[in-house]
C-alpha cells in the first residue's frame, strides 16, 4: 500500500484510482497561473506538502479566520503560530510565538495574547500560500507549512513585530 498522505483518509489502491497528479491537476486546472491570479476567487485546494497551497482568507469570502473557542475546530486561529484550516491543524512553521495555554509569566502570555490577534489579523488580510516545511509534520502531529503573502512569510512579520522568534533558536525567555 502507499504512503498515506497525512491530510487526506487512507485509502486502498485498486487498478482503478486515478493518479493524484491527474487528480489534482483536474482540480486547479492546467492554466496555474491562471488560477493563482482569481485571488479572492480561488479554490481553497487539497493541502498538498509538495506544492504552495493558495487560500483565500479574506472577511466575507469563502475562509475567514476567527479566534478558536470552545467545540469543533473546523478553521480559526489558536495561538500566535497555530491555526487550523477546513478541519486541518497547521502550525507555522518558520517561528515560535509565546505560550497562551500554558505561559510561564504574565507577560508571556500577554504578548501571546497580542500574537495571537495579530495573526489572525494577517490570516484575514488577503489570499495567503501555504508552503511545505522541511519535514510534513511536528511532534504533535500538525501539519507544518511557511505561510506566506505575496512571497513574504506572516512569521517574518511577527518576528519584526517582536511577536515572535525564528524557530529553531531554542525556547524563548518571554518573562
Amino acid at each position: 500500500m502507499a504512503r498515506s498522505h497525512p491530510i487526506l483518509p487512507r485509502r486502498r489502491e485498486s487498478s482503478r484510482t486515478f493518479p493524484l497528479a491527474i487528480l489534482l491537476a483536474a482540480l486547479v486546472g492546467w492554466n496555474a497561473p491562471d488560477w493563482i491570479g482569481r485571488g479572492a476567487n480561488a479554490p481553497i485546494a487539497l493541502l498538498s506538502l509538495t506544492s504552495a497551497v493558495r487560500v483565500s482568507a479574506e472577511q466575507g469570502s469563502a475562509t475567514y479566520f476567527p479566534i478558536c473557542g470552545g467545540g469543533q475546530r473546523v478553521t480559526c486561529v489558536v495561538d500566535g503560530d497555530t491555526f487550523w484550516l477546513e478541519g486541518q491543524k497547521i502550525r507555522v512553521a518558520d517561528i515560535d510565538t509565546p505560550e497562551i495555554s500554558s505561559p510561564r509569566c504574565d507577560a508571556e502570555f500577554q504578548l501571546g495574547q497580542r500574537a495571537k490577534q495579530r495573526m489572525q489579523q494577517l490570516l484575514n488580510a488577503g489570499p495567503i500560500a501555504l508552503e511545505p516545511a522541511d519535514r510534513a509534520t511536528d511532534r504533535y502531529g500538525r501539519a507544518l507549512f511557511r505561510v506566506t503573502r505575496n512571497g513574504t512569510s506572516l512569521g517574518e512579520t511577527l518576528v519584526g513585530e517582536g511577536l515572535a522568534v525564528r524557530y529553531g533558536g531554542g525556547k524563548p525567555d518571554w518573562c
